[in-house]
């Protein structure tokens, strides 16, 4: 989840005055949502659909890569827990936005597209990113600490099920073992606090909120990774 500037045609003028009372500035800013309503654009739908073709192509490298054991069944279903992970996240971070009031939508980025692109191809090398919820507007740290948090938050509650799921299912540990192992890893991945990561935005808005999302996220990746294997 990025914050950015909003596309041009979907911005108005907003006069600012700067120190001297003759002195104004015009900046832009996105045409403001109604704070509860969900939108998608038909623009932001097609990235989504390019997104999804490449988060699929990654879920069956992987699963061919790294599942002892593989059928058609568990290869779709492995794949399909993938991708619905990565969006959920992203989803999350949309939502939460556009009910701040602020515009959010998803965006492929090139070198995101590409690394995702290259993740399918090698068995060695595998980044899910091919891109990310844009948001902007008038924010403050609160708002955007809310709006990053809530997609590791996605990510380790689903990490939480797929775990409690290989006790109540021991026949597929191993393939519910590895998504509980990803969801972890997203989650303490985007928590990282630097750059443009979720973690980033939180740890400046509420340390311990940050702390708090870390360490459980930390904790489900180590488990989850001794039951694969």
């Amino acid at each position: 989840m990025e914050h950015a500037r909003a596309p041009k045609e979907e911005t108005q003028p907003i006069i600012v005055q700067k120190q001297r009372p003759y002195e104004y500035t015009i900046s832009y800013a996105p045409t403001q949502p109604k704070r509860g309503k969900i939108h998608f654009s038909s623009k932001e739908i097609r990235h989504l659909a390019i997104a999804a073709s490449l988060v699929v192509g990654v879920g069956l490298s992987l699963a061919w890569s790294y599942l002892f054991y593989i059928d058609y069944v568990t290869l779709i279903t492995f794949t399909a827990v993938l991708t619905a992970s990565f969006f959920l996240h992203e989803i999350a971070h949309k939502i939460v936005a556009q009910k701040e009031g602020l515009w959010a939508e998803f965006r492929l980025t090139l070198i995101g597209a590409i690394l995702t692109l290259l993740s399918i191809i090698t068995p060695l090398f595998k980044i899910i990113s091919p891109g990310a919820v844009m948001v902007a507007g008038f924010a403050d740290i609160k708002s955007m600490g809310k709006t990053s948090i809530v997609g590791p938050m996605t990510n380790i509650m689903l990490s939480t099920m797929f775990l409690a799921g290989t006790f109540l299912s021991p026949q597929q540990i191993q393939i519910l073992a590895l998504a509980a192992f990803i969801n972890a890893w997203m989650a303490v991945f985007n928590l990282i606090p630097l750059g443009i990561l979720d973690g980033f935005k939180v740890f400046q808005w509420n340390k311990k909120n940050w702390v708090l999302a870390f360490t459980p996220s930390l904790i489900l990746m180590i488990i989850s990774y001794q039951l694969m294997f």
